[in-house]
């Protein structure tokens, strides 16, 4: 697409949630490709390898058109770089979430200039959604279904 405007959205998706989905569907709405970029990040201790974080994203997003999903290892606006990108989507929960992602925001911005950070909210039925709280839920034997795409339950089961 001819003057296409992309924008990254970055996480670990450890595993990626119904909240994660509801940004990239809203992102959809103001660019024409978002790349879901999975990052290895070992210093959160995934829970979840790289491959099937990959997996679960891709099953997830496999319906959305406009969607691709790739890994990184650098620095984010390296990746943004090497993309040809110069927006990243960064989903708000809470007041928590801002002051963090504004320290995000300010960093990335004082190591390129032009990258742009876009905070979207999910719905207020997915705001208290989180990988963590999955995991959580997940560990007690607990139902994640109304917490994730219904297309990754079959790998939260293995």
């Amino acid at each position: 697409m001819q003057n296409s405007r992309k924008c990254i959205y970055p996480g670990t998706f450890d595993p990626i949630t119904n909240g994660h989905l509801d940004v990239i569907k809203r992102a959809l709405g103001l660019f024409d490709e978002v790349i879901v970029a999975v990052a290895l990040n070992e210093s959160k201790k995934p829970y979840f390898s790289l491959q099937s974080r990959l997996e679960m994203a891709r099953a997830a997003t496999r319906g959305l058109r406009g969607v691709s999903v790739q890994s990184f290892d650098n620095l984010l606006v390296d990746f943004a770089k090497s993309c040809g990108v110069r927006f990243v989507i960064r989903g708000l929960r809470a007041v928590s979430d801002f002051e963090y992602e504004l320290q995000i925001g300010y960093a990335n911005a004082s190591l390129w200039e032009e990258f742009e950070s876009v905070y979207l909210m999910p719905t207020l039925k997915n705001a208290f959604i989180s990988s963590s709280i999955v995991r959580s839920v997940l560990s007690h034997g607990g139902d994640v279904s109304h917490l994730v795409p219904s297309e990754i339950l079959e790998f939260l089961k293995k």
